[in-house]
């Protein structure tokens, strides 16, 4: 099957310009791919990390660690096989919960 050349002829001349039929095709949205895109666009403006600081309905802080508590997460990390972002935050957590729990049961 041949298919109509979209650019210049071989000539150098400029190829014929398509029927108007052909034309009125591409206008045709093409609906399959705009509900696959709806399904993977955010249902609202919440979810954004632009400005660093709101996901969703969670908060984004930026951690700043020397070089060496850098390494040791890192290394840890690859211990533990996750990431150093999901152990900083398991971490982090698990302190939350900690501390939570001293202020509902003070030892002393």
């Amino acid at each position: 099957m041949h298919l109509p050349s979209l650019g210049r002829s071989r000539n150098g001349k400029q190829a014929p310009a398509r029927s108007s039929r052909s034309q009125a095709q591409e206008l045709v949205p093409d609906v399959e791919m705009e509900n696959y895109l709806a399904a993977l666009a955010p249902e609202a403006d919440v979810e954004t990390t632009a400005s660093g600081r709101r996901f969703g309905n969670a908060e984004v802080y930026q951690l700043r660690l020397s070089l060496i508590a850098n390494e040791q997460l890192r290394e840890l990390a690859a211990h533990r096989q996750t990431s150093p972002h999901a152990l900083a935050q398991e971490w982090v957590m698990e302190r939350l919960s900690w501390e939570a729990q001293q202020l509902r049961y003070p030892q002393g």
